[in-house]
């Protein structure tokens, strides 16, 4: 893309004052219709920030090859689940697309070959969370998906060149969860604020080093041993959180909010940065 032209994108949204970056954990699918303490700091968190021309989401449930980022006017609601009650398939959010933002997005992001999408929507990552803060659905959202051909710092390169977003009264939010192991979920536990040792060991050095602003040893989270390897066994749900520090400044407060262990293998440990 010539210079001229990323220029003119990304003029093409006016300047506002510096947005914060969220990384949620959004846990469970049944979040989107309970009440809980995890909601409560949902709803709470957004009374902090200025409303949102925009909301861009990096969703642990759309991994794709190549980097994609939806570019409908009205993106679906996906229920990309099994098993739960009717009432959460049910569920609506409708809120609108922004096909601009997309293009804004593909414009920023020079070293990556951004793929506009049309067929994806917002997954549970998405709408389980933010229908608890914008309750209306009158803010737009997209979506961009995790390329599983990336390594982390391919990630967190890649979310570093969307910084300027921040300016332009987009909220950014990651969505998934630090630790995530279901297969050793204890599921007697799991609306118990409970978690095995190696859990609560990762998650708090995780806790200190996103406090530290140690982001190159979060990225090299593989080497970490035994705990983050039963933390983190896929990559998916880690890699939201990238996002997000990648758009942190040396100016920003970070904040940690839904601090708590479930069912022995997974945590609602959720960021504000800004």
């Amino acid at each position: 893309m010539k210079l001229n032209a990323l220029h003119n994108i990304t003029d093409s949204l006016e300047n506002t004052p510096k947005m914060p970056v969220l990384f949620v954990g959004h846990g469970s699918p049944m979040n989107a219709i309970e009440e809980n303490e995890f909601v409560s700091g949902f709803r709470k968190v957004s009374t902090g920030i200025e409303t949102p021309k925009a909301i861009v989401v990096v969703s642990a449930h759309w991994e794709t090859q190549g980097t994609r980022v939806t570019a409908m006017e009205h993106p679906p609601t996906i229920h990309d689940f099994g098993g739960f009650p009717k009432a959460l398939y049910e569920v609506q959010y409708p809120a609108p697309g922004m096909p601009q933002l997309a293009e804004e997005v593909k414009g920023l992001a020079h070293t990556t070959d951004v793929h506009l999408d049309d067929k994806w929507g917002l997954d549970h990552g998405a709408w389980s969370v933010i229908r608890h803060m914008y309750p209306k659905a009158d803010i737009p959202v997209i979506q961009i998906s995790l390329d599983y051909y990336k390594n982390p710092q391919e990630h967190y390169a890649l979310a570093k060149e969307l910084a300027q977003l921040r300016q332009k009264g987009i909220l950014v939010v990651g969505s998934g969860n630090i630790v995530h192991n279901l297969r050793m979920v204890r599921w007697d536990k799991l609306n118990e604020n409970y978690g095995y040792d190696w859990a609560l060991e990762a998650n708090e050095k995780m806790k200190q080093w996103i406090l530290d602003g140690n982001h190159a040893a979060l990225m090299d989270f593989s080497k970490q041993g035994t705990a983050f390897n039963l933390s983190i066994p896929t990559p998916e749900h880690f890699l939201p959180l990238l996002y997000a520090l990648a758009l942190q400044d040396k100016k920003d407060d970070i904040t940690l909010f839904n601090d708590e262990p479930l069912g022995g293998s997974l945590s609602m440990t959720s960021v504000k940065i800004g």
